[in-house]
């Protein structure tokens, strides 16, 4: 593969890695990388964290933690930069107080986030970085932000959704990409709600790019899907998922004669509550909820599946459907956000209406009595659209392209 700009130097700016919710990120920071992309990792929390993937464990050893320092070396920071760059840090610190007035977060987290940029300036100061790039709408890109105001580098963000479009105000969306070079959608319904709130003459700025998946999933040799009558549901086990409705849908089916085994495959907040409506409902027997797994143990799942269930209520573009669809592998899911721009109804899976349990049971139910040829055929299309759409490489180009654009801008000015 041709190199792209093999001087370009770009830090990350993550809330929490590595994480097992967080392997797009990982994905297209190696997809830079091959391209050949300097990435600087650096994330305020992770380093202690349980990692059940391998490949996460060897990007925490890659990734500066800011909060590792502690009190005294967020303070040491401050004091540095305060000490060299008056003048810059006092406007710093009025935009701090600007953005935490009626904030997602109380004023006094944003006072915190200030000394955590001056850490951030002197890690990408001393890896010489062209250029930051956030991830998510809420801290991340205040973070990068605040780094730009202390005189650091330009800055740009992906938002994902769906929290950041619950309070867009509170996590103000407008003043970020006003002083951003360029802000990253996921999907053309995550641009849509960006258009919503930014100013119009910030709309350009608005790029979409694709989480992607890498060659690992263009090499895997199809699979017809089995014939056992198992559906595996993929992600934190939280209230935005659905999965309490999930379990319920699934009493009903089997309530109607009809064979079902359900893997609930992840873990979360909501967990006990899964775990005590399973028995209420009497589900047990049906019903197996995993707790985390690795990459790996989840593409078993998925495999070993007739098709992904995923209930959500709300969502960006789940990674989880771009790999069931690529492992071949039809998706029932829910018109919500950017999923409907990827899961084609009687093409490669089911879509019902999010919070209609009547709909969700007859879509189980239908996946479950599908014919096999039916099935093969509906993976066989699922993984010709995703791969065509979401491979990483393509998709960090266009990120690589919209990086070097940036720097040259900034470096003009």
């Amino acid at each position: 593969m041709t190199a792209h700009e093999p001087g370009l130097r770009i830090a990350y700016v993550v809330n929490l890695y590595p994480a097992v919710s967080h392997t797009f990120i990982r994905r297209e920071i190696l997809a830079l990388e091959r391209q050949g992309v300097s990435v600087t990792r650096i994330a305020l929390r992770g380093w202690d964290g349980v990692l059940a993937d391998e490949q996460d464990r060897a990007e925490r050893t890659q990734t500066r933690y800011v909060l590792q320092r502690g009190v005294v070396g967020l303070a040491g920071a401050l004091l540095r930069v305060a000490l060299r760059s008056p003048h810059r840090f006092l406007r710093a610190l009025g935009l701090a107080l600007r953005l935490g007035w009626r904030a997602f977060r109380p004023l006094p987290y944003h006072a915190v986030f200030l000394a955590e940029a001056c850490c951030i300036l002197e890690l990408v100061r001393e890896a010489g970085v062209d250029h930051l790039h956030a991830h998510f709408g809420s801290n991340p890109p205040e973070l990068a932000m605040l780094v730009k105001a202390l005189g650091g580098p330009g800055f740009s963000f992906t938002v994902h959704g769906p929290t950041e479009f619950d309070q867009p105000e509170r996590h103000k969306l407008r003043d970020k990409a006003r002083d951003a070079a360029f802000v990253v959608a996921i999907s053309s319904y995550g641009r849509s709600q960006l258009f919503r709130w930014l100013r119009h003459e910030d709309w350009p700025k608005v790029a979409v790019v694709h989480c992607g998946l890498e060659q690992a999933f263009h090499a895997l040799a199809s699979q017809p899907p089995p014939q056992v009558p198992r559906l595996v549901c993929v992600g934190r086990v939280c209230a935005a998922k659905g999965q309490l409705l999930l379990v319920e849908a699934a009493a009903r089916v089997v309530a109607c004669g009809v064979r079902l085994e359900l893997v609930i495959a992840g873990d979360g907040e909501m967990r006990p509550q899964i775990e005590a409506l399973i028995d209420a409902l009497g589900m047990r027997p049906h019903v197996l909820v995993t707790g985390w797994l690795s990459s790996a143990q989840v593409r078993d799942h998925l495999l070993a599946a007739r098709a992904l269930v995923l209930p959500s209520f709300a969502e960006g573009l789940p990674v989880v459907v771009m790999e069931s669809m690529a492992l071949g592998r039809p998706v029932l899911t829910t018109y919500v956000a950017g999923i409907p721009e990827l899961v084609r109804p009687g093409e490669n899976g089911w879509l019902v209406p999010a919070g209609d349990i009547t709909s969700l049971a007859q879509a189980i139910e239908s996946c479950l009595q599908a014919d096999p040829s039916l099935l093969t055929q509906m993976g066989a299309n699922a993984r010709k659209c995703v791969l065509a759409r979401h491979d990483v490489d393509a998709e960090a180009t266009k990120l690589i392209t919209l990086f070097r654009e940036a720097a040259k801008a900034a470096s003009r000015a």
